[in-house]
């Protein structure tokens, strides 16, 4: 009885492999043959799951959106100026365990910049922690009491502000401009700020 195949389980672990390799080398430098060695897959598994390249980097950019939306995802249920500080951090992937996945995702990014296919995913995945992040910021502004003649802020405009920030952020700390630190204290004041704008 021949073998029976999860193929769901199997794209992710070739995506997994993907992303080591991406980067390694960048997404231009990923070659299927690679990508079976490193899953540790024969290579016509490999293209049973992608008939193509593209179409496997396609799958793991998604695949890396999708990680860093779960990982976000619990969150809502805490505090939420706690939480809202937290997830600019976690999207800012400040910590040290996720270096390899900022590498990656501005890899990414990079290659997106000149591939349209590319880059819908990536958008996909920016208006998702967009959402996130103005769910948070309303929660934040309904908890507070307005001050006397402020308008309250707009959820969605201070949602793109805080994911520009904490996006560019990335990019300064593995360049090392900024100390992870030093970014998760900009992230920090501009949560505060925000909070201070609100109310009292």
């Amino acid at each position: 009885m021949p073998k029976q195949v999860d193929y769901a389980s199997r794209r992710r672990q070739i995506a997994e492999a993907v992303c080591l390799l991406v980067d390694e080398h960048g997404p231009e430098g990923v070659t299927m043959r690679d990508v079976a060695a490193r899953a540790q897959v024969s290579l016509g598994a490999v293209q049973r799951c992608f008939r193509s390249k593209d179409e496997m980097l396609l799958f793991a950019v998604g695949h890396v959106g999708e990680r860093m939306r779960d990982r976000l995802a619990h969150r809502e249920a805490e505090s939420a100026n706690a939480t809202l500080s937290h997830v600019a951090t976690e999207i800012a992937l400040l910590r040290e365990e996720h270096r390899a996945e900022a590498r990656i995702w501005l890899a990414f990014v990079a290659q997106a910049a000149v591939s349209e296919p590319l880059a819908g995913p990536l958008r996909t995945s920016y208006a998702a922690l967009q959402d996130l992040l103005a769910r948070l910021i309303a929660k934040v502004a309904e908890s507070v009491p307005v001050n006397e003649g402020a308008a309250p802020p707009d959820p969605r405009r201070e949602a793109r502000t805080l994911l520009a920030l904490a996006d560019g952020l990335t990019s300064h700390v593995l360049i090392g401009h900024l100390t992870a630190e030093e970014a998760a204290e900009v992230l920090h004041a501009q949560v505060v700020g925000l909070r201070r704008a609100t109310g009292p």
